[in-house]
């Protein structure tokens, strides 16, 4: 949100009190506390004037927190991002001869002039070089006139809308990344970005999954601990700053230092939460129903025997909006008039082998066998008068679940576990985002504006534990569409409603790399696109590119995506597409365990692989699937591509392409390709060892029979590769060893031949 007019003007209506000099300070055994206020003339500048307090933390070795106060008296209701804390990784020390505070954690340094009317925070790294920080007029409290709640006949009582606002500074040539899943460029800066969930499509301003979180290019991210509305001017109000502000009286943030962008993201993912795991089948190839389609049993048995006919594998069948009757979501029950045996058809369907998901959302309508329930046992947000919350958007009649009440939780999960008790595998967990803000309450007295991005978390928290309860630990999963911090606990997420067009396929691109710098590891996207329907160059594109992603589904709203309504090459492209994925199953588990681990996500923007290469900062439209494959999916018609190689610090060589090892790529240069259906840029990292197994039929099958590695060049030191257990995602199977002696042999493993392939020597 803006407030300034240019440097030295404020808009009209708008004050702010910046503040300018440590008053005090009190140094605890892990933190720090000061009193700042404005500029000091005299004692007499001590009158009629705010101070804002401020607390410097550090939850964990390498993050340093600094939370601002103005008034500390407002009714805190909650809710509260859950944040990890140790200590012990602290120090202090106050010069006071020199007026200076330096408080660190591990790595990183944070330095505070507190000499009069001189108040500097700078955020240091190990090098002492100068990461961010508050300069001059930076921190502030503001009063805006503009609000509602402002009477000027209230004299001397009249209330402005209060905000917190701090400045923090960006340095020549940094690029800023991240804050969800942003469909605009990767780079952020000039943007304006509030922090505020919309059902907004793919080709806005507006976001489904906003996360207060950046990246910096220049080794650090921030994390802005607060759940409410938070907007950024990221250099869109002043050039060398990205502003922050939220409604109210405090904010808190915590500066996170990384060596590399990954190490950022371990240390981010270490603060709110590690992503969890999924269960390997969830990798195969997802076909839905589509949207607003008609469909019953037998249209799904004519897909489903489509694909059988022409070998396309398939591992899952969603059943979206519509698998329930009209004006009745959710009430959890199959149409009968479309699915009389639905019982029966779940057992039929497991018999081919495919796993079932099904489409909910965390509203009731009122046509619901279940509204009058949930109405009589208090289980929906109320307005503040007592009655249930209404609206007719999306469902007539409809109410919302109430996730703060406990009762409410155990009443919706009972409805997830009589359909897993069906046959039920996950749930697509759509919507979220239609949260009322104004005018209702909580079981738990909750903030409803804190509650409306936070929302969110709660609806994905509960449906995940309930097939975590009903199927075991990494074995379950969602297809969520909205989250807040924190819900790379609960994957997966895909990208919401998309056009059937190459620029809505490319802005897909950049929202889920923009999610993945975020502590996020698994997306998806629309294949096809969700809105229209895609022309067959289109198609076979998307499904090139969708088929390279962590997970893959078919889904449209007004149109089916089984490939041979347009056309049977385009049966051929899925085809191949899936047996490559499947193929890659290893290579995609391994990946996932190390995204796991350390919160690296399975597609990546290539700086965040190649950090030392300045010319990948400003690529958005490749990503990295995982450490060893570049890909550079194909936006036009015509299959014209153009694309740039990495350079890879330390390693001689050349990348490789995926379909014909003879073709090699120099490294740091730019390249234009025209690519039929059969192909598209895949190449394979210099000396990279990847795993795979040719002779998979679906990637939960036996990990070792088969089993290859692939080595673009010589070995350079002895390397040890993971392969993990198909049916327990978190497992390491074997162990393999690898050095460069054995290059182009056959390696044992407990009886198991490893191939080892040399696709350039």
């Amino acid at each position: 949100m803006k407030f300034t007019a240019g440097m030295w003007c404020l808009q009209e209506g708008v004050q702010i009190d910046w503040m300018s000099n440590v008053e005090r300070l009190k140094i605890e055994q892990e933190g720090v506390n000061l009193l700042l206020n404005k500029f000091q003339r005299h004692r007499g500048d001590t009158l009629n004037s705010p101070t804002i307090s401020a607390q410097v933390t550090s939850p964990q070795e390498g993050i340093i927190g600094v939370k601002l106060v103005h008034w500390a008296g407002q009714v805190d209701n909650g809710p509260h991002y859950e944040i990890s804390q140790s200590n012990g990784h602290t120090s202090i020390n106050h010069d006071k001869t020199t007026n200076s505070l330096n408080y660190g954690s591990g790595p990183l340094q944070l330095d505070i002039n507190t000499a009069a009317n001189e108040l500097d925070l700078v955020f240091r790294s190990p090098s002492n070089k100068k990461l961010t920080g508050h300069s001059g007029r930076s921190i502030g409290y503001v009063r805006d006139a503009r609000s509602d709640k402002y009477r000027t006949d209230d004299g001397i009582y009249a209330e402005k809308q209060g905000y917190m606002l701090m400045g923090l500074d960006v340095g020549v040539g940094e690029k800023i990344y991240g804050l969800g899943e942003r469909f605009g460029p990767l780079a952020k800066n000039g943007q304006t970005v509030d922090i505020w969930n919309e059902d907004g499509g793919t080709s806005s301003e507006l976001a489904y999954k906003n996360i207060p979180f950046y990246m910096s290019s220049k080794g650090y991210g921030v994390f802005i601990n607060h759940p409410g509305k938070v907007s950024l001017e990221v250099q869109s109000e002043r050039t060398t700053r990205v502003n922050i502000s939220v409604p109210g009286e405090e904010i808190e943030y915590f500066v996170v230092y990384g060596e590399t962008p990954k190490d950022v993201l371990r240390r981010y993912t270490g603060l709110t939460g590690r992503p969890e795991l999924v269960p390997s089948w969830s990798y195969n190839l997802w076909l839905t129903t589509s949207f607003t389609t008609n469909y019953d049993e037998q249209t799904v048995t004519g897909f489903l025997d489509g694909f059988r006919d022409r070998d396309i594998p398939l591992g899952v069948f969603h059943f979206d909006c519509f698998w329930m009757k009209s004006y009745q979501w959710c009430d959890f029950d199959f149409d009968t008039e479309m699915f009389p045996d639905a019982r029966g058809y779940m057992k039929r369907l497991k018999e081919r082998g495919l796993r079932i998901s099904v489409w909910i959302n965390p509203y009731v309508a009122q046509a619901s066998p279940l509204f009058e329930e949930g109405k009589k046992n208090g289980y929906f947000i109320k307005r503040d008068n007592g009655s249930v919350w209404q609206w007719d958007m999306w469902q007539a009649g409809m109410a919302v679940v109430d996730f703060t009440n406990p009762a409410a939780c155990r009443w919706y999960s009972s409805q997830l576990e009589r359909l897993m008790e069906m046959g039920v595998d996950s749930f697509k967990t759509d919507f979220a985002e239609r949260i009322p803000s104004k005018g209702v309450k909580y079981h738990d007295n909750s903030d409803p504006e804190r509650m409306h991005n936070y929302y969110a978390l709660l609806y994905n928290r509960i449906v995940y534990e309930t097939l975590e309860v009903g199927v075991g630990h990494n074995q379950g999963l969602l297809f969520a569409r909205s989250t807040a911090p924190g819900g790379q606990k609960y994957p997966v997420h895909w990208g919401g409603d998309c056009e059937s067009t190459f620029e809505a396929m490319a802005e897909s691109l950049r929202g889920g790399l923009s999610l993945m710098l975020c502590g996020y590891i698994f997306w998806a996207s629309d294949i096809g696109g969700f809105e229209g329907t895609p022309p067959p160059a289109l198609y076979k594109r998307w499904v090139q590119f969708g088929l390279l992603s962590s997970h893959s589904r078919l889904h449209g709203s007004s149109s089916f995506r089984v490939p041979w309504i347009y056309g049977e090459d385009c049966s051929a492209v899925l085809r191949n597409c899936v047996k490559r994925k499947i193929l890659l199953t290893p290579y995609i588990l391994q990946e996932a365990l190390r995204g796991h681990r350390d919160g690296t996500p399975l597609m990546r923007p290539l700086f965040l692989e190649f950090p030392e290469d300045l010319n990948t900062y400003a690529v958005d439209t490749q990503y990295m699937f995982g450490s060893n494959l570049m890909v550079a999916p194909v936006f036009t018609e015509e299959g014209e591509v153009t694309f740039y190689v990495p350079q890879v610090e330390g390693t001689e060589g050349k990348w490789v392409s995926w379909f014909d090892h003879d073709k090699s790529y120099e490294a740091g240069q730019w390249y234009t390709e025209t690519h039929d259906f059969d192909t598209l840029p895949i190449l394979v990292r210099p000396g990279s060892v990847t795993l795979i197994n040719p002779t998979l039929k679906a990637p939960e099958n036996d990990a070792l029979s088969g089993i290859q590695v692939l080595v673009n060049g010589r070995l350079a030191a002895k390397t040890t590769l993971e392969v993990v257990d198909p049916s327990q995602t978190d497992k390491i199977l074997k162990t393999i060893q690898l050095s460069p002696a054995q290059d182009g042999q056959t390696v044992q493993c407990e009886g198991h031949a490893i191939e080892v392939v040399i696709i350039k020597a």
